[in-house]
């Protein structure tokens, strides 16, 4: 298995700055999130203000692309955030995969939004039809996160969507962490349903906590190797299912800057002995 980092772990950081603290810390490749930049000024967040994301435009690929190159390290793929059924958005993105010589993007599933399953599961059908034709002509294969509140949390549900597709064409994506807050299965389970379609893993990680005053527990994400997660036996399954793949790290935790958890993570990954021996090519 191959250790990379998803750049949105990283929101107080340029895209630049990024490459050479991933390359620092012993990573292989970096994911990389896609979309408009925040201006320089604002206070890093994740989600809000993420410095660490690349203009989409096919000029800022090509040098991200160079400087990777440059830095011994392998561009996993683009997230774009392209709102689903935008099939000319997806199209976008792909092109500009492949200016940056990324080999996937991420897409989703629509949201619950209280339509019918079956309703809303028929449009995913056929737009994923159309994204499996648009990665026929791009080559450039579409991934489905799996994500709660969405369509598909589970890899059940990842399975039944792209069932019949082309899984050289259309992939799942393993959010071992999301699964956290919706639609676990038993590792082993999932990854013997998803298949071939298994394309790519992410690992963060979560606990539970309840809120001071009361109610509903909720989760909070936590270190990586801190939470409800079993990191090593999510290791040990892909390993069961000769899984050769990224496992890309999207670390949404405050515990440690930045930086220092882009460090510890790595370290704790090479600790593990998936990441001991040479990936034997990616599924």
């Amino acid at each position: 298995m191959l250790p990379g980092v998803y750049s949105i772990s990283l929101p107080d950081m340029s895209p630049s700055a990024a490459v050479d603290a991933v390359r620092r810390a012993g990573y292989a490749g970096i994911e990389w999130r896609v979309g408009s930049p925040p201006p320089p000024s604002a206070p890093p967040d994740f989600f809000s203000a993420n410095h660490c994301t690349l203009a989409p435009e096919p000029d800022v690929m090509e040098s991200v692309a160079s400087q990777c190159a440059e830095a011994g390290l392998t561009v996993i793929g683009l997230c774009p955030y392209v709102e689903f059924g935008d099939t000319v958005g997806v199209e976008h993105a792909m092109r500009l995969a492949r200016a940056a010589g990324a080999p996937m993007v991420r897409v989703r599933a629509p949201w619950r939004d209280g339509t019918s399953f079956t309703s809303l599961f028929d449009r995913a059908r056929a737009h994923f039809a159309d994204l499996a034709d648009l990665a026929g002509r791009t080559g450039v294969r579409a991934v489905l996160e799996l994500h709660q509140r969405s369509l598909c949390p589970s890899a059940s549900l990842g399975a039944r969507l792209v069932e019949g597709l082309d899984p050289e064409r259309v992939g799942v994506n393993y959010d071992a962490g999301n699964l956290l807050v919706e639609g676990y299965e038993d590792h082993g389970i999932a990854l013997e349903i998803l298949g071939d379609h298994l394309a790519h893993v992410h690992v963060k990680n979560a606990q539970y906590v309840r809120p001071a005053d009361g109610g509903a527990w909720t989760h909070r994400w936590s270190p990586l190797d801190d939470g409800l997660l079993d990191v090593p036996a999510l290791l040990d399954a892909l390993t069961a299912v000769h899984y050769g793949g990224w496992v890309s790290v999207e670390d949404f935790s405050t515990d440690r800057s930045p930086r220092e958890t882009l460090e510890h993570n790595a370290r704790y990954l090479r600790s593990q002995p998936a990441f001991a021996t040479p990936a034997g090519g990616a599924r």
